[in-house]
């Protein structure tokens, strides 16, 4: 697979997200945005900047997890899966088109200053110009990167020019009153100004093409998003301290207004000039972005194939480019400027809120294939903040904005269910989130035969190739601590003779399967190491590597291929994840048929003392059994101990003990029953732990409802342990 060559600088990055962002938000937008708040608009600008922020995290991280992915379509696709993709794609087309639109008719605006004709032909000028941008988009000379640097560069220093001379001139009389429609107003105004930021994030899109991308990529979204609050707030305050907020609640060309007031005709003209081409610069990269959204959707099978194709001559898509374009032209004959700012910006939200969320689902589920190489701080706190955030903004907007975006769901939903015959994938949600929060998101009969495709995707991967003898299953994942130590305990709880290592790579599923080889260099050290402690201890290991696309699956049909009685993973510590999300081992742990261990390595080679904890109960003697085998293989003592509540009677303690010590009398190993009041169970048992070399514990099949709602996520057993820590599950 051909990569792009990382030419871009933290400068170009920086630049091309300015390019986003300079046109229609500050040529077109304070005046109308004024006419809602009055000379507070520029809190409104600030508070927005501080509400898009969590969204330039998450997108930061997401981009570096996926630099080739193509974008917030893609994201939300893999992690909310094709439903949702085929909604969120439809809402970021529409909200670029608008966007675009918007653009256009503010392009129309200072086109006028320059040809002197009536306002009246505003919206005419803007579609003229829109079939120019229809012709340069189709014939491939949309291509204006090579000067967007000069456009922004002349775009913000006439800006600043034109602040320096208009914070001189300032009147005091039209500050006043600040908050001219009070607190809603002001809130209001936030999420009107929404759009305007917008462009922030659309440098994830070029990730694979920057130079040091998990540096340079957040770094540049953060610089930028600085810069153009301060142009935003200042360029703002400038216009309300210079102009009264009636003249400018209807000024859709508010910096020629004020260029002329404070500098003259000339100056008014050259501020036009700024504006026409900064403006049409803006619409003419909004159509090229908004036409790929799309593309991308047809290409995955989520609108019908034909808007796929690509013009022979041209190698442009020809036939989004032009839904595009006439979609723009309606929003333009149809719409007023008022109305397409809302909407855009309710898209917008809608459409970071879910990046948001993606961030969120990616990390709890702990997917394999996610690895940022820049991971947004203060998670999740900032990331929740951009959601309630989020949806303020989107209350405040409007009924009107609310039923659009209701409408693209419903849209989204038909079109999902036309398409969705030759659609197979799956996002991490819908695969791994709790049932009760996924309703909305399949139906049974689909996820069975979503599932049924997938097992045969496994099978095939798979083909064959395991030992249908293998007593314990090691999957490797490549974040174990040391994979020979993993095998080498799964070779102690092992019953039968042979073992099954199994090395998994996964993949998003956007990526063919066929494009990771299994030649790869870790793979081959991993397997000659593996091959080296089979011979060293005298242990029957099998080693295969795999490629796929649904991580649990793939380890589902381990177990189902071998026919194992054990089924041994590395682990973190971390069994489930929350009321919506649990990451694979809780998945597993309720699905898999074998037993499941779980090896939480904490370092310790040397196993001679193993602390068996449990409460007495009716598989006591499974626990047993297979704490007996770890302790035949490494030569271990063994130490059974019960934690009961300091409530205890002693007739219940002595019982306790007379039962356990009849367990013990039937092992070969030599051990002992250890009996502790304390009911701080956590404490105890990792106090004691500090005095062994490996604590087994037992573990429920299933979490309870309590610990599913209000759980961390974290063991504190693990957590705290001073050793290392096997966890059982024993399936009924």
């Amino acid at each position: 697979m051909k990569k792009l060559e990382r030419s871009l600088s933290l400068s170009s990055v920086i630049a091309i997200s300015l390019g986003g962002m300079l046109g229609s938000g500050i040529f077109v937008l304070p005046g109308l945005a004024a006419a809602q708040t009055g000379p507070s608009v520029w809190l409104a600008y600030l508070i927005a900047a501080f509400c898009i922020l969590p969204a330039a995290l998450s997108k930061s991280e997401l981009a570096t997890a996926m630099p080739s992915s193509g974008g917030t379509y893609v994201y939300i696709e893999r992690a909310f899966g094709p439903l949702f993709g085929t909604i969120s794609g439809l809402g970021l087309w529409l909200s670029m088109l608008l966007k675009s639109s918007f653009a256009l008719v503010g392009f129309g605006a200072y086109m006028l200053v320059l040809i002197d004709l009536d306002e009246s032909y505003i919206k005419y000028i803007a579609l003229v110009f829109l079939a120019f941008i229809f012709v340069l988009n189709i014939t491939g000379a949309k291509k204006v990167g090579k000067v967007q640097l000069y456009i922004v560069t002349i775009s913000v220093l006439f800006l600043i020019g034109l602040s320096f001379f208009g914070l001189q001139n300032i009147n005091p009389d039209f500050l006043t009153p600040f908050l001219t429609e009070g607190d809603k107003g002001l809130l209001y105004t936030i999420a009107f100004v929404y759009i305007s930021y917008s462009g922030v994030t659309k440098v994830a899109a070029i990730a694979e093409e920057i130079k040091n991308p998990s540096k340079n990529l957040p770094l540049s979204m953060l610089a930028s998003l600085v810069l153009i609050t301060a142009i935003y707030v200042v360029v703002s305050f400038v216009l309300v301290s210079n102009i009264p907020v009636p003249e400018l609640a209807t000024d859709i060309k508010p910096i020629f207004t004020l260029a002329d007031k404070l500098g003259g005709y000339t100056v008014g003209i050259i501020a036009a000039v700024v504006g026409v081409i900064t403006l049409i610069s803006t619409a003419n990269a909004g159509v090229l972005a908004a036409s790929r959204f799309p593309f991308a959707m047809s290409r995955d099978s989520l609108l019908p194939e034909f808007m796929s194709r690509v013009s022979e001559k041209f190698k442009t898509p020809v036939i989004t480019i032009a839904i595009t374009c006439v979609g723009m032209m309606l929003v333009i004959v149809f719409l007023d400027v008022v109305k397409i700012a809302k909407l855009a910006s309710a898209f917008k939200v809608m459409m970071f809120i879910s990046v948001n969320m993606s961030v969120i689902i990616l990390r709890e589920t702990s997917a394999q294939w996610y690895k940022p190489k820049y991971k947004s701080p203060l998670y999740p706190w900032i990331q929740i903040f951009g959601i309630i955030t989020g949806f303020l903004l989107l209350f405040y907007l409007g009924l009107v904005p609310f039923l659009a975006i209701g409408a693209i769901f419903l849209l989204g939903a038909v079109i999902y269910a036309f398409s969705n015959k030759e659609v197979t994938r799956t996002g991490v949600l819908k695969k791994y989130g709790h049932r009760p929060a996924l309703y909305l998101f399949y139906t049974k009969k689909k996820q069975e035969e979503i599932e049924t495709k997938r097992t045969e995707e496994v099978d095939k991967n798979l083909d064959g190739s395991l030992n249908p003898d293998a007593g314990v299953v090691v999957p490797l994942l490549g974040n174990e601590q040391s994979a020979e130590m993993l095998v080498e305990m799964a070779s102690a709880i092992n019953k039968k003779d042979t073992i099954q290592a199994v090395n998994i790579t996964e993949v998003p599923n956007q990526t063919f399967l066929d494009a990771f080889m299994k030649d790869d260099p870790k793979i081959i050290s991993l397997e000659r190491r593996i091959s080296g402690l089979s011979k060293s201890k005298n242990i029957n290991v099998d080693f295969e590597a795999v490629v796929t696309h649904e991580l649990s699956d793939t380890i589902d049909q381990l177990g189902s291929q071998t026919n194992c009685d054990w089924l041994v993973m590395g682990w973190n510590g971390r069994a489930h994840s929350g009321i919506l999300v649990s990451n694979p081992i809780g998945w597993l742990l309720t699905n898999i048929k074998s037993d499941f261990a779980l090896f939480k390595d904490n370092g310790v080679r040397y196993i001679s003392k193993v602390l068996l904890a449990l409460r007495p109960g009716r598989k006591d003697k499974n626990f047993l059994a297979v704490a007996e085998r770890i302790c035949a293989f490494y030569g271990a003592e063994l130490t059974l101990l019960h934690v009961v509540s300091d409530q205890t009677s002693d007739e219940e303690t002595t019982a306790i003990r007379k039962k356990s010590q009849k367990l013990i009398s039937k092992i070969k190993t030599k051990s002992e029953v250890q009996i502790l009041k304390n009911n701080d169970s956590i404490e105890t048992i990792s106090s004691q732990s500090a005095g062994y070399d490996l604590l087994i514990l037992g573990t429920p099949q299933k979490d309870n409802w309590i610990s599913v709602l209000f759980g961390t996520g974290k063991d504190k057993f693990t957590e705290k342990s001073a050793c290392s820590v096997l966890r059982l599950t024993m399936k009924d």
